[in-house]
């Protein structure tokens, strides 16, 4: 029975790769099954594991999209993936020069301290590839077919999760044997990725089919959809900003309509009923954005809490005496009182799981966190249903956890289903049960989870570089689409998605890491080239140079950001 007065608790974890194929089909990199072998099993394990939790999970298409083509992969033995091409290679003696090289530079690329260091056979590896670096480019033939069949198999292991290796004895045996790994071995640990990734979406199916998760959509390839319908909404943050030369992103809101629209035809598909809520890439938001959403039916969407700040600052014209947090942030919200609820993430709560508590023993996190949600009871006690939204990634920010986040999470949902006054929900259930439970919102603000701001995908002159790009190559299709055959039209519609997502304008900008920034400026030119491909088009020649060199250190590689700079 739920307590008499309970402060909603909605975890909501998103899930998200870029596409990494090429235009053949190819994978440049190996990160999405990777993250299906080792985050996105133990994501579903812990709930499956606790029959009181409840949770959203935010699958956005293009991932769900490469899951099912790797299961596609493995079912016809034929793989797309050069780092399983190597493990299900039964020859490591004759693979060419440049195949070694990539392994070489793939194998050692995670968090040392907790995927190599833990386990002395894979870092012995990595201590004698770190002797003979020095001269790489003649001592990498010296190293046996052993050690390379020895590194694929420990870089694989590593990328296990641990509710994995705790119930699959054969990952057991495996790391226990520690070397020598076999042709046997290599076979084995193939057939068990290949059941992992066949079972992840059914997992998935299951809970939402027994209620116990939700399961959300964001537009199809993570655009930020206010920047496609308007280039100025970045000033809504960063009133100085500087725009890209293109004016405009050409035809913007068909853009997001096709995007939304293609997502919600997708979810129907993976998941067989149409999505209630969508999760705005990077919580990208504006009030035009949340007007198509509600042109769509959809119930919930979700930004950062410091949107809602400027929201009602400006709603409020500025002369309202200052208000307590908890006075307006646990409770959703509807832009003039129609459309999509609105959530706000507890920004706090949501940064100290994603960068904080990697650090802290598991129990003492958990009871952090548990007392923090108990301050917030207290402090919203004069509302009826008080809820805090706690949004973020929901895969990266475990390889910096020991064992995978095992322990924080685990005791995460036993102390959140079981406490006297927390209630876990979904934003799903929360509006069903709670239909009058929001405010009216005058005015809403442009920004996203990050700064409350566009900052971190236009601004700078290497976004902007990739923003015109991307504006001229729109043109191209504006002005050649309608010559070509209706299913060559398709593919254009779909690769030019492909251009338009989020991951490529993140990476540009010195602040990150120079390997990052190199892997996702290739694969960003190659999908620009990849449209003028299929317009039948020369691509332009400065798509051959690079548009950004990275080259600064970056708090969890690069791959996530607080919702405010350090020190704010």
């Amino acid at each position: 029975m739920p307590p008499a007065r309970a402060l909603h608790v909605i975890l909501c974890w998103h899930m998200h790769q870029p596409d990494y194929r090429d235009g053949h089909g190819e994978y440049r990199y190996p990160w999405t099954y990777l993250h299906a072998c080792k985050d996105y099993t133990d994501m579903v394990a812990h709930l499956e594991e606790n029959p009181a939790a409840r949770a959203v999970f935010n699958f956005v298409p293009v991932l769900v999209e490469q899951l099912q083509d790797y299961v596609e992969q493995f079912a016809e033995g034929r793989f797309r993936d050069p780092l399983l091409r190597v493990l299900a290679s039964e020859d490591l003696e004759n693979l060419a020069a440049d195949v070694r090289h990539y392994l070489l530079e793939q194998c050692f690329r995670l968090d040392r301290e907790h995927m190599l260091n833990p386990f002395p056979g894979f870092r012995r590896l990595y201590e004698l590839w770190q002797f003979i670096r020095q001269d790489a480019s003649e001592m990498v033939d010296y190293l046996s077919v052993q050690y390379v069949a020895d590194l694929v198999v420990w870089y694989h292991l590593a990328w296990t999760g641990e509710t994995v290796r705790r119930q699959t004895p054969l990952i057991q045996e495996l790391m226990a044997k520690g070397s020598g790994y076999s042709w046997e071995d290599r076979q084995n640990l193939l057939r068990c990725i290949g059941d992992l990734l066949a079972g992840l979406l059914p997992r998935y199916r299951a809970l939402v089919a027994s209620g116990r998760i939700e399961i959300s959509t964001t537009p199809y390839e993570h655009p930020i959809a206010p920047l496609l319908l308007d280039f100025a909404a970045a000033r809504d943050g960063e009133p100085d900003a500087q725009l890209p030369n293109c004016p405009a992103y050409p035809g913007g809101e068909a853009r997001v309509h096709w995007q939304v629209d293609a997502a919600l035809d997708r979810h129907r598909q993976d998941f067989g009923m149409p999505p209630q809520g969508l999760w705005p890439a990077e919580g990208g938001i504006s009030a035009p954005f949340v007007e198509i959403l509600a042109g769509k039916g959809l119930q919930w969407t979700a930004t950062g809490e410091g949107i809602l700040a400027r929201s009602l600052s400006r709603s409020e014209a500025g002369d309202a005496p200052a208000r307590e947090r908890h006075d307006y942030l646990y409770r959703p919200y509807r832009l003039r009182g129609e459309g999509p609820w609105i959530f706000f993430r507890d920004d706090a709560l949501s940064d100290a799981i994603g960068f904080d508590y990697k650090s802290w023993f598991g129990h003492d996190a958990v009871t952090d966190f548990v007392q923090r949600l108990e301050a917030i009871w207290r402090a919203t006690e004069n509302q009826a249903f008080p809820v805090v939204s706690i949004i973020l990634d929901g895969e990266n920010a475990w390889e910096y956890y020991p064992y995978n986040g095992y322990y924080f999470l685990s005791e995460l949902y036993r102390a959140l289903a079981n406490h006297p006054h927390l209630q876990l929900c979904t934003f799903r259930d929360f509006v069903r049960d709670h239909p009058e439970a929001y405010a009216v919102l005058p005015q809403l603000a442009a920004g996203s989870w990050v700064y409350g701001s566009f900052s971190t995908w236009i601004g700078d002159p290497a976004k902007n570089r990739a923003w015109d790009l991307l504006c001229s190559a729109k043109k191209a299709v504006d002005e050649h689409l309608p010559a070509l055959a209706p299913e060559q039209q398709n593919r254009v519609r779909k690769q030019l998605a492909l251009c338009e997502g989020s991951d490529w304008f993140w990476w540009f900008g010195d602040y990150n890491p120079a390997e990052s920034v190199r892997d996702f400026d290739r694969l960003y030119r190659a999908h620009l080239r990849e449209l003028y491909r299929l317009l039948g088009l020369a691509a332009p020649a400065e798509l051959d140079q690079p548009i950004s060199q990275g080259g600064a250190p970056a708090e969890a590689g690069g791959t996530m950001r607080r919702s405010h700079h350090q020190g704010d």
